[in-house]
């Protein structure tokens, strides 16, 4: 099920956040996510944030194997499986595209697809803001919660002002999901087409563990990607998910 992939390069992107470069024969769509094994360390679900030539996994050290990928350098193997899950569709008109903290990861590359989108960057600080430089010809909206740049405030708040000043036929989104339930919440009160990755643990990415489910829904097969109507009735959302042990827990 595995291939072996060599890192071609590694970029440096915000603080604690790198870029893998790598070349693969298998042709993803915006959205969809990898699973990678470090043999010995770990296994985890990456969302592809490159695609093309080279493609790209940015990933945030969070953890223990996150750190250990940090580590490698180019020459580096990786081992994939993938690409799984649901993509974003193409909807016609008008977009919103609200990426928060490393979420950006897997909008970017639907955003490159998208005619002149327009863009909310969130982020903790300044430091933490993940591809302001890749997406500039683009005049992304800034937000930080500390106010160190851009608006000083959350991404969903930025995007309500935006939403009051613009029509938008749609929005896309991906952060952690108490940034995506208000969103979620704009979409429905003001009638807008909203898909939104879900952030949820993964262990076997193919549907068989459980442990990504939420109402329902195995984040995995069903997703990551999910619709409006999908959306609005997923009343754990934001509320619960589960542990590395199966358990729920209750998220503040």
């Amino acid at each position: 099920m595995y291939r072996v992939v060599k890192i071609q390069k590694v970029l440096d992107e915000a603080k604690g956040i790198k870029t893998f470069l790598f070349e693969d024969s298998s042709e993803p769509t915006p959205g969809q996510f990898y699973m990678v094994w470090l043999p010995g360390i770990d296994e985890f679900p990456m969302s592809i944030s490159y695609i093309g030539a080279l493609k790209g996994f940015t990933v945030k050290k969070i953890g223990y194997g996150t750190s250990k990928m940090h580590e490698l350098s180019s020459g580096a193997k990786l081992w994939i499986r993938g690409p799984y899950g649901k993509g974003f569709n193409y909807v016609k008109g008008k977009a919103l595209v609200v990426g928060g903290g490393s979420g950006m990861a897997t909008l970017a590359p639907l955003i490159e697809r998208l005619d002149a989108p327009d863009i909310v960057i969130g982020a903790r600080t300044k430091a933490d803001l993940l591809f302001v430089e890749r997406f500039k010809d683009l005049a992304p909206y800034i937000s930080t919660d500390d106010g160190s740049a851009g608006f000083h405030g959350y991404a969903p708040q930025l995007a309500e002002q935006l939403v009051n000043e613009n029509k938008y036929d749609i929005i896309y989104a991906c952060g952690p999901e108490l940034m995506l339930k208000p969103l979620i919440e704009l979409a429905k009160r003001r009638h807008i087409e909203i898909q939104a990755s879900l952030e949820r643990l993964m262990k076997c990415g193919i549907g068989i563990c459980d442990s990504c489910s939420i109402n329902g829904y195995r984040v995995c097969v069903d997703g990551p990607v999910f619709s409006t109507q999908v959306l609005f009735n997923m009343r754990d959302l934001g509320k619960v998910r589960r542990d590395a042990s199966g358990n729920k827990e209750v998220l503040s």
